[in-house]
């Protein structure tokens, strides 16, 4: 089923809560990275991107600096300036990234090829590493960005400089005689190609997506021939071993996708790639490739995904591991991950038109992707654990990867651009317009104008979600529309309510959304209530970190306790079965968001350091009473170092 064609960049969000988000990334982060990027963050790790380019386009002189993949920092920067110029014009913003185009675009070699690494450094090794090297990455993220910043402001230098680019790949990759027969390690030229294929309808880049797709994990291994012809080197010195070769799962190259069962490897490059696969199977009408994504999308959604929304849980690879191998202390859980998941649950929507995307999809963002960036818009998570305790971070070398506090800049940075240009592009989530139905997933405040036929439906979506549970949509068009609208049903409500014009209304449900067809006229108004109880969340008996534990959820919110409320030895604190929550208004920090308490019991023992190791028969540990804070998981650690766990014990 074709999407239909619509204008969501142009989608204006209105939301008190994630509006807030956007003001903040348009106010402070996007000002704050072009500073990073351009190394003026004090105590910060340095970037050197623009420099780069600058170096690259004969501007400068000097040498390259930074990760193999700086370029894509840089990329990803303009496609968040492109999404926030859609909210708020800002001329000076605008002329700075034509100025950052302008740059790029003189870095551009006559032939096409864009990447300042191996223009400075190495011009002859051009595609001589594709299973380390992130050539065709880098290239997918500018491209990425060359299609947003063409929608958001109709300037077509940077389209160009893509159309070029792509060109030129098409050229080098394929099956020809002369072509290299290979793909790129870090997939994200998939969906970057079917992005500009979208723009364009240029077949040719759709074809590509589909020879990177069907060759991937083919035999003999790309991987392996290109490690011979250059005589068994590899790129990252540190590692010691070509492990990044030989590892084929690592980047999902192991086997053809056909024959993949499981979620496997590198956590984002996974979910990047089947964003890609997912939007292909979607426009070639591809059975088979769609029966890869929900085969694959079912293993990680049922047995690889955490309560958060985070995905990968092992530092080594920044990988998955195995089902229902979910530690809570060591998880990687990148904020990237959470990104390309969204990305991915985005494109299952426009395939197969099902609530169970959404939901995984609004999981990950309440939670590990607006965890991942402090609410000062200065700060950053990598890795996003659901417990910690952070005095044993400096000695116990298996937490290596983790931060107790977000952390200014990274010195491989990819995730506090992924951040901002997600939260500035959100409009592209809330809706699927599909030809029989318009169908809403989140319930952020917006107002958007949808083509249906030669008539505009003019949809706005208003409440205070997801803190408080009434949600209003209401037709704002200025002719009455025939049409469906479809409401997404969260799964984490039980008795969701639906009033039309102030009267119930009843429709078909499928797949978790409610189907409401009829001749929308001004005016009427669908009025949503979604009740909001506190859960308590059970982990499957497999998951072995979890048991004997319980998570608290509120909407889609996942709540954690923090050392600054509940004290120190997080892990002594029990929950009772038969405790009540009740609802605590937010203050300071938390100003406007809801905290949740409840009775329960702290394990208190007198100079516990002065006493034995190990007792016997007897418990040195005494209850107490002990009034627990929870707070939404998102926002721990922006009130300095502590404790903090999202399972709690429950007696």
């Amino acid at each position: 089923m074709t999407i239909m064609e619509t204008d969501l960049h142009k989608l204006n969000v209105t939301d008190p809560f994630l509006g807030q988000y956007q003001r903040l990334v348009r106010e402070v982060v996007i000002p704050y990275q072009w500073d990073a990027l351009n190394d003026r963050i004090p105590e910060a790790d340095p970037s050197h991107a623009i420099e780069n380019f600058r170096i690259a386009a004969g501007l400068s002189e000097g040498e390259f600096y930074g990760m193999v993949f700086q370029d894509s920092d840089v990329a990803k920067w303009l496609e968040a300036v492109a999404w926030s110029l859609c909210q708020k014009p800002d001329a000076e913003l605008e002329k700075t990234a034509d100025e950052v185009i302008a740059l790029v675009a003189a870095a551009q070699c006559d032939d096409g090829y864009l990447n300042t690494y191996f223009t400075i450094k190495a011009p002859a090794e051009r595609w001589t590493n594709l299973a380390e090297c992130h050539e065709l990455y880098s290239a997918g993220h500018m491209i990425e960005a060359a299609v947003a910043y063409f929608q958001a402001t109709g300037k077509r230098s940077l389209l160009e400089v893509a159309c070029r680019l792509a060109d030129y790949i098409d050229n080098v990759f394929g099956p020809g005689v002369n072509q290299l027969q290979g793909y790129d390690g870090h997939p994200e030229i998939e969906l970057a190609l079917m992005r500009l294929f979208e723009v364009t309808q240029e077949t040719r880049y759709r074809d590509l997506v589909n020879f990177f797709v069907e060759q991937r994990g083919t035999q003999p291994h790309f991987y392996d021939k290109e490690f011979a012809q250059r005589g068994g080197t590899w790129f990252w010195p540190n590692h010691g071993t070509a492990w990044m070769v030989n590892d084929k799962a690592y980047s999902q190259a192991h086997l053809p996708l056909s024959e993949q069962q499981s979620a496997i490897g590198h956590a984002v490059r996974f979910v990047y790639l089947m964003t890609g696969v997912a939007h292909l199977a979607r426009l070639s009408g591809n059975e088979r490739l769609r029966q890869d994504c929900l085969r694959l999308w079912q293993n990680m959604a049922q047995r690889q995904l955490y309560i958060t929304g985070g995905i990968g849980s092992q530092s080594r690879g920044e990988a998955f591991s195995s089902d229902y191998d979910l530690p809570n202390d060591t998880v990687y859980a990148e904020s990237c991950a959470s990104i390309g998941l969204m990305m991915f649950a985005r494109r299952m929507l426009e395939l197969e038109g099902d609530s169970q995307y959404a939901d995984v999809m609004e999981r990950a963002l309440y939670n590990t992707v607006l965890g991942g960036m402090a609410l000062d818009g200065k700060h950053f998570f990598y890795v996003n654990p659901l417990e910690i305790t952070p005095k044993y971070l400096k000695f116990n070398h298996i937490y290596d990867h983790i931060q107790p506090v977000r952390q200014r800049w990274f010195g491989c940075a990819c995730c506090p651009p992924n951040i901002a240009r997600l939260l500035t592009s959100i409009g592209h989530y809330i809706y699927t317009p599909r030809p029989d139905a318009l169908f809403i997933n989140l319930y952020i405040g917006n107002n958007v104008e949808i083509p249906v036929g030669d008539k505009p439906l003019r949809v706005r979506i208003s409440g205070n979600y997801p803190w408080q549970e009434s949600v209003e949509v209401r037709i704002d068009s200025p002719q009455p529309v025939q049409h469906t609208l479809a409401l997404r049903l969260p799964e984490w409500c039980c008795d969701p309510q639906i009033l039309l014009n102030g009267e119930a209304v009843q429709g078909e449900v499928r797949k978790g959304y409610m189907h409401l067809s009829r001749l929308w006229r001004e005016g009427d108004t669908l009025s949503l209530t979604l009740p909001m109880p506190v859960h308590r969340v059970y982990g499957n008996p497999l998951v072995r970190s979890v048991a004997g534990k319980v998570a608290i959820q509120r909407g889609p919110l996942v709540y954690c306790l923090e050392e600054a409320d509940n004290g120190e030895a997080l892990h002594n604190v029990w929950l009772p079965k038969e405790s009540e929550f009740r609802l605590v208004e937010g203050k300071g920090l938390f100003a406007h968001k809801v905290l949740i308490q409840a009775e329960g019991a702290k394990q208190i023992a007198a100079q516990p350091e002065q006493q034995q190791l190990w007792h016997f028969d007897t418990a040195p540990v005494t209850p107490e009473p002990h009034t627990l804070t929870f707070i939404p998981w998102f926002s721990w650690a922006n009130r300095g170092e502590g404790e903090m766990r999202i399972w709690v014990n429950e007696g």
